[in-house]
């Protein structure tokens, strides 16, 4: 299934909806006759796998029976983060490309490849849709960076997870572009603010679960910037490939469902570049995974 949270026009509240066969279909009303559905991403994620499997099956019948009745073009509808207000700050891994460690390493020190995960949180204020702008805002940064990231949406929480059982505990992933202030990134000695400005985490367009997105680490993920193709590379380069990621993050500590997690990026950053190249005002960011689907945002002086 591929699920998305949307509105319209007439109703600008954010619903859950089913994406299929080139449509959009708002779960509540495919559903309105056989019974209660969810209403959002996160109440459908939070129904446990048995919740999952019932809406899932619900939809397949209207689809079969109705061919998509009420479905609603892409274009006529406003795309929302797939979860718009995270409950908690979005995890996060630094360095999770080799490539991107060698692009990012000082030439005149040795590159170091990290022997564990490494962890930070963007706040969930970040967070916003996937065609939503990115603001700049020049009063906080003026170096402003795009990062491609594979994102996983947790389904089964749980601590002390076993990397063997570690995609079980998925209920889907989705597009993320961790949008980054370098200046504040390393100016403030830990990343967490230059991570957090308001828009900085685009995502979506939709969460694909994770029985129809199949193996996370065969993905090819790319970034185009003003139709300029600046990273492209396949999943399959993690360093700490994503039931390696849940494993260690979940040691000793809980995981919950519906929380979110960017497993990294490739490299060509613009901070990567000689001389570093970052975001201006009007810029066009397309971030694309396999699968998934693809993020356009465009870049805002604010």
């Amino acid at each position: 299934m591929r699920y998305a949270m949307f509105s319209t026009a007439d109703d600008r509240t954010a619903r859950l909806g089913v994406v299929h066969d080139g449509s959009i279909a708002d779960v509540q009303k495919l559903l309105g006759g056989t019974g209660p559905a969810p209403r959002t991403v996160l109440e459908l994620i939070q129904s446990g796998r048995d919740g999952w499997r019932r809406t899932a099956e619900r939809i397949a019948a209207q689809v079969s029976e109705k061919s998509f009745a009420g479905g609603l073009s892409p274009t006529d509808v406003r795309w929302h983060a797939p979860i718009p207000r995270p409950l908690k700050n979005i995890v996060c891994l630094g360095l999770n490309y080799a490539s991107h460690v060698r692009e990012t390493t000082r030439l005149d020190k040795p590159m170091k490849v990290p022997e564990t995960p490494v962890f930070f949180t963007k706040a969930s204020t970040s967070a916003s849709g996937p065609y939503d702008p990115i603001p700049w805002d020049t009063s906080a940064t003026s170096q402003v960076d795009y990062e491609a990231e594979l994102g996983v949406i947790v389904g089964d929480g749980g601590k002390n997870i076993k990397r063997d059982a570690a995609l079980e505990h998925v209920f889907g992933y989705t597009v993320v572009n961790d949008v980054s202030a370098r200046d504040l990134q390393f100016g403030h000695k830990q990343w967490f603010k230059g991570k957090s400005l308001d828009g900085f985490c685009p995502m979506g367009p939709v969460v694909v679960t994770s029985d129809e997105f199949g193996d996370p680490q065969k993905k090819r993920i790319t970034l185009r910037l003003n139709g300029e193709t600046r990273q492209d590379a396949t999943t399959g380069d993690m360093i700490f490939p994503v039931a390696i990621i849940l494993e260690y993050l979940s040691q000793g500590m809980t995981i919950e469902a519906g929380d979110i997690i960017a497993t990294g990026t490739p490299e060509g950053v613009g901070l990567g570049r000689t001389p570093p190249e970052y975001l201006n005002d009007g810029d066009v960011v397309e971030t694309e995974i396999e699968g998934i689907g693809k993020l356009r945002n465009s870049v805002v002086q604010v």
